[in-house]
Formats: structure tokens, sequence, C-alpha cells
């Protein structure tokens, strides 16, 4: 299909109702303006406030969330409830949307250990309860899209056999990005996007390939939570998404609606 465009953010990019309104406001436009939109949408700061409220110690290793059973439980307690306000403020913006958990539109398989930079040195890491997408069913999602609905997806998945699994949300939307070969994944962060220094907004690359962001990780300009971003980037180019784009819903000019002008706007990685 064309002029698919998978839009993922979380609950630091975008926040509350006003947050919602304006990026369903311009949800509506660019469908006005003739694409189609999957929002994926994850909510790590309010899944680690609720954990946190129950006496639960939220874990991250290499900014990735480690999941045992009670805190999967949790986790898709909260995005439901978040799911509901996204669906909610979509269609106060007058698009038409429905809600689901990613299981409904993929099948998912456990993480397997692997090995990461933690200060500097290697560790492996078994995530537990947490997700990678195996396949996608495309043909419900463009059921969907046809019919004028913008399908609004939180990251619990499932294997085959139907177990629950927490899937990191820009791992579930380059799952789905890939599956279905959008023409753009774009990911909405609380920054303008790749950064020089961390510091200086101004200091933004505007694009970058997939070579260029290795030797950025090499040196630490790349780190933390925003290494399994571009893994997730890299994994849905190396499916078929022609580009990924970071873009900062913290913008107040425009999060989104530029981008069907072709104006230039966050980092865009390319293979």
């Amino acid at each position: 299909m064309e002029g698919i465009y998978v839009l993922k953010f979380g609950g630091n990019a975008i926040r509350g109702k006003e947050d919602l309104m304006r990026l369903s406001n311009e949800i509506a436009q660019i469908i006005r303006d003739g694409a189609k939109i999957i929002l994926v949408h994850g909510g790590g700061p309010e899944i680690s406030a609720e954990m946190e409220k129950r006496g639960m110690q939220p874990k991250k290793v290499g900014g990735v969330r480690v999941t045992d059973a009670e805190g999967l439980e949790v986790a898709e307690i909260v995005l439901q409830r978040l799911n509901n306000d996204v669906v909610k403020c979509l269609e106060e913006a007058s698009v038409k949307a429905i809600g689901s958990a990613g299981s409904v539109f993929t099948v998912c398989r456990k993480k397997a250990p692997y090995t990461v930079l933690e200060d500097g040195k290697e560790i492996t890491v078994d995530l537990g309860l947490v997700g990678e997408v195996s396949e996608v069913n495309t043909e419900s999602l463009e059921d969907l899209l046809n019919a004028g609905v913008t399908p609004v997806i939180y990251p619990i998945g499932a294997d085959a056999e139907g177990h629950k699994l927490n899937v990191n949300a820009d791992t579930m939307a380059a799952g789905i990005a890939a599956g279905i070969r959008c023409k753009e994944l774009i990911t909405i962060t609380d920054v303008p996007g790749i950064l020089m220094d961390v510091n200086d907004p101004g200091s933004k690359i505007n694009k970058l390939t997939l070579a260029e962001v290795d030797e950025l990780i090499k040196k630490g300009v790349i780190s933390g939570g925003m290494i399994p971003k571009v893994e997730a980037c890299r994994n849905a180019l190396n499916a078929g998404v022609q580009t990924v784009r970071m873009v900062n819903g913290k913008d107040k000019r425009s999060i989104v609606t530029d981008l069907m002008k072709n104006v230039p706007h966050g980092t865009i990685i390319m293979k």
C-alpha cells in the first residue's frame, strides 16, 4: 500500500490531554492530505510510576525494561488505559480509530539473551518476558486502513502459543513498519533528533546512514535509551522500510505535519 506512515510515541514525548490533542489534530491533517497512519505507543514513564506505586522496582538494562509476570500485568493495565485515552483524543479530532494490543496484528517470540555494553563492560542480559516481532498480519492492518480506520496499537504481544510478552514500543513499531513496508517509520521522541551533543539542541544531525550510526555508538554519542531506538530503526530499514525519522514531540510548531511538505524535520536514518 502507498502512503503508509507508522508513527510511534512514548510518554516522555507525548503526555497528557494537551499533548495528545496536538498530535491527534496533526494526524487528522496528514490523513486529510492523503496519508494512512498506523500509530504505536508505549508508556514507559507511566508503567514505572505504577510499579513504584505498587512497591515494585522497575529495572532496565541497555535502555530496555526487564519484565517478569507481575511487571507484565502492570504494563498491560497501564497501556490499555493509555490506549483508550489516545483513541478518545483521535476521535475528538475526527479521526476514526480503533485501539488494540500488538498481539492482534503480530506474532512475537521471546527475546533471547544477548550482550550489551553497560558502563563500558559487556554483560549478558535476559530480559524475561520481553518479545520481538516475528510475523505481521498485514492483511488485517490493510483492511482497517482501506476502511479509513487508524489502528492504535499498544506493545503487548504474544507468541504462537498465545503467551503474552512485553515488547519495547520501538521494537513493535519497527516490526510492524517492516512487515507492512511503510513509506516511513517516524519515532516521536523528546529531543529534536540525534544530537552530537545531548546538551545542545542545535547539534542535531539531519541525515545518517547505518554505518554512521555505528560510528556514533562506538564514540558514545548514541548511548543509553537511544541505542534500542536506533537498533529498532536498523531492523526496519534492513527489512525494507525506506526511511526512519526521529522527530520532537515537544515541538510546538509541528510534530509531524511538515513531513507531507518535504520540509527538513528531525533526523532521517537510511541504509
